[in-house]
């Protein structure tokens, strides 16, 4: 008895196999969504007097407050956010964009919008993450070049000696290095003709000239932390809700390739891509026909040797040369074919060749001339298969 040799088997199961790679692609494609948008998730300028900030110049304290008190506030992160009919709040910072305030003056230009100027220089602390170190005031020219993008204004010189400031009938003590514009009709005033809080004559934008009335050091008090809520709920329109502005930090204001690729209009072309590719992969799973033989790397019989022979005139560049030597092989195949006399060569061959066409006077030369003067391949093949037709025509006259 002969021993049956056992059937090989595939290693993996194919169905096995395409749920693999299937969530292989699925994964891949949640990695690169994930890594196109984690910037626009992350806290934006942390640490800083931003709304997601928990430092002492930060506003996340009122944020949380509002919360707490019953009024959620929202953050806008893209421009169709920030055109949102509802009081913005816009913190700035030093290190902020300018060219993002001015994006954000245009397209607020008749919504409700308070700006909160800078005040302080701050460090980080290395050993807590999110907090940072006040050693000084901004110079008045640094706030002053916030102040002027937003209002015909400057910061005032020279301390102000109010002590205590009225917000809404609340008295508060008035911030350490109180800053301060000049205004006649002040909303919050810190003096004579001098203002905290100052509205913009032709705009419904306001300006909070010392952030240290609702940041996170001043909700450490409780006087103030009332007041910032009176300071906001001043400026909300029919107290309506309130949104915290976070382009000017950095978020949603950065593009790249790859969210290009995500995002319409180029969505549509993304799309279109995959289908394809998926449609090649499956066309590829499957053979189509019988699969080609391998050939020879050096063919046998006459055609390959004029092949080859073909491509060697063509790399050598001699393929201009041929036409005249044609016509004088065909000069004197026809000759033989035909009958001439012996000794009969060149022109007086011509003459003769020409006396056996009884249709057409010097039907040979005239083929033979242009086979001489063809200089492309097409030229060449057109005066050659001319000359073939003379002598088969001839000859089969002659028969």
């Amino acid at each position: 008895m002969s021993a049956v040799e056992p059937t090989a088997q595939e290693p993996f199961n194919r169905r096995t196999l395409f749920w693999g790679i299937f969530a292989s692609l699925l994964a891949a494609a949640g990695f690169f969504l994930l890594s196109t948008y984690a910037p626009d998730f992350r806290q934006p300028g942390n640490g800083g007097p931003t709304p997601l900030s928990k430092s002492g110049v930060g506003y996340a304290g009122l944020a949380e407050w509002m919360r707490l008190t019953g009024n959620p506030s929202s953050m806008a992160r893209t421009d169709q956010e920030l055109g949102a009919d509802m009081l913005l709040i816009v913190t700035i910072s030093p290190e902020s964009d300018p060219a993002a305030l001015d994006h954000i003056l245009d397209i607020r230009q008749n919504q409700d919008t308070l700006f909160v100027l800078p005040k302080w220089q701050t460090l980080p602390l290395e050993e807590h993450e999110g907090w940072n170190m006040k050693f000084g005031r901004l110079p008045d020219s640094v706030v002053n070049q916030w102040l002027g993008r937003i209002a015909n204004a400057k910061i005032g010189v020279g301390q102000s000696k109010v002590q205590q400031l009225d917000i809404e009938g609340r008295p508060v003590a008035a911030p350490d290095d109180l800053q301060w514009v000049a205004d006649d009709q002040p909303l919050i005033a810190a003096g004579d003709d001098k203002a905290v809080l100052t509205e913009l004559d032709d705009k419904p934008f306001y300006v909070l000239t010392d952030p240290d009335l609702i940041n996170n050091a001043a909700l450490g008090d409780s006087g103030k932390a009332a007041a910032a809520l009176d300071l906001i709920a001043l400026l909300q329109p029919e107290n309506g809700p309130v949104m915290f502005d976070l382009t000017l930090h950095g978020a949603g204001r950065k593009y790249d390739l790859a969210k290009l690729l995500v995002e319409p209009p180029f969505l549509a072309l993304t799309l279109t891509i995959l289908a394809a590719a998926a449609l090649a992969f499956l066309h590829g799973l499957g053979r189509f026909g019988p699969p080609r033989a391998e050939l020879r790397a050096i063919a046998f019989g006459k055609r390959a040797l004029v092949d080859t022979t073909a491509m060697l005139l063509r790399r050598a560049g001699r393929l201009e040369e041929l036409g005249g030597r044609y016509a004088a092989l065909m000069r004197v195949r026809a000759g033989a074919l035909l009958g001439a006399p012996q000794g009969l060569q060149g022109e007086t061959l011509d003459h003769w060749l020409d006396s056996r066409d009884k249709d057409e006077a010097s039907g040979f030369t005239a083929r033979a001339q242009a086979a001489s003067e063809a200089r492309n391949l097409t030229q060449m093949h057109e005066a050659a298969e001319r000359l073939h037709d003379w002598t088969a025509r001839r000859l089969s006259e002659r028969r």
